[in-house]
């Protein structure tokens, strides 16, 4: 049972009730509409991370796994693993994430350096030298801040999560990333 009761769009505020018609009823999207102020910066912001970034979608999506499955947030990911499919993440990777095996045969050189940085990132809050070059050698820096932000969200997404111990959803699939709003903004 979910500590926080999450928001009622008809007794919600009118800047947020026009918000959450836009959106798919998930926990973790009305539970975050009780903190009203934050609450559009936080879409925004998710969005531009899900629909316009550079980064390339499956490894935005590796990343995201691994964070989930380091936070132990599984609501992150019951609705991260279609994302992760629809971004040409596959299933062999997902059931290597989930065991927690990252230096796998499943991983290209690529993927195992940005998994080893999501890692770091996670556990330590930065990254070596060695981890930060490892990934470097496959990533504009470009890529390595909009990969940073989206283990940062991340991270934050999985402790409210966590924190307010969201009851499950169904995954809401690939479909939402055509419901989000300010995805052109």
């Amino acid at each position: 049972m979910a500590r926080l009761k999450p928001v009622d769009p008809e007794n919600a505020p009118e800047n947020v009730r026009k918000l959450l018609a836009e959106l798919p009823a998930l926990n973790i999207i009305r539970t975050v509409a009780l903190a009203e102020t934050c609450f559009e910066p936080f879409l925004r912001f998710g969005t531009a991370i899900l629909t316009r970034q550079q980064l390339a979608g499956d490894l935005r999506e590796l990343a995201i796994l691994r964070v989930a499955r380091l936070s132990e947030a599984e609501y992150e990911w019951v609705q991260h693993v279609p994302l992760a499919l629809n971004a040409g993440v596959r299933s062999d990777q997902v059931d290597a994430l989930e065991r927690g095996a990252v230096d796998g045969s499943e991983f290209t050189e690529r993927e195992r350096a940005v998994l080893a940085f999501t890692t770091a990132v996670v556990e330590r809050v930065g990254c070596s030298d060695a981890d930060f070059e490892r990934v470097a050698a496959f990533l504009p820096p470009r890529e390595i801040m909009e990969l940073t932000l989206a283990i940062g969200f991340y991270m934050l997404v999985a402790r409210v999560m966590e924190t307010a111990q969201l009851d499950l959803d169904p995954p809401a699939g690939p479909e939402i990333l055509e419901r989000i709003p300010f995805r052109d903004a």
